[in-house]
């Protein structure tokens, strides 16, 4: 792994918060490898990632544009609500392997949480999170909504967050 040199703030992210339609195929592919590289490879759970939610959702990529290390650094979707849930959706929030520890993780939850007010004032946001990750979510106001349970072989809980219109 490679050890972080800087803080997001110190580095130059391009980020491109995109509908699934507007994605190119080199951010299709660079989307989809960074997910089966984290989620599957990384945390040894074997899942179908290709879900066939990505076509209506919003995807936010965050991409290191200058170094060795120029790419995609980080990652997320989020879905819309819709007549079956009323609640946006945050999920398969990563960073890649070279932008751990610089707290990305932080910038990327931020950006997404301001898209998704102007986009979508006052919805509640939802997602299902990693049960270890409650405290970093709950430092953006999300609150676990139901137990922990087992998703795949690893320990989640939903949370959910109440948008405060300003």
């Amino acid at each position: 792994m490679n050890e972080p040199t800087s803080t997001p703030h110190a580095m130059n992210f391009d980020w491109r918060w995109k509908p699934f339609a507007a994605l190119d195929t080199k951010e299709v592919y660079e989307l989809l490898a960074a997910r089966s590289a984290v989620f599957v490879v990384e945390q040894n759970c074997a899942y179908g990632d290709i879900d066939g939610l990505d076509l209506d959702a919003w995807h936010l990529l965050a991409y290191a544009t200058s170094g060795e290390r120029a790419g995609l650094a980080g990652y997320l979707r989020v879905l819309l609500p819709d007549a079956a849930d009323a609640d946006v959706r945050i999920g398969r929030v990563l960073t890649t392997d070279g932008f751990r520890g610089i707290k990305l993780g932080n910038a990327l939850l931020e950006q997404a949480l301001a898209h998704i007010a102007r986009q979508w004032p006052g919805v509640p946001v939802r997602l299902h999170a990693q049960a270890h990750l409650q405290r970093f979510y709950g430092a953006f106001g999300f609150e676990p909504v139901s137990d922990v349970h087992d998703e795949d072989g690893i320990p989640h809980v939903w949370m959910r967050s109440i948008q405060r219109t300003v």
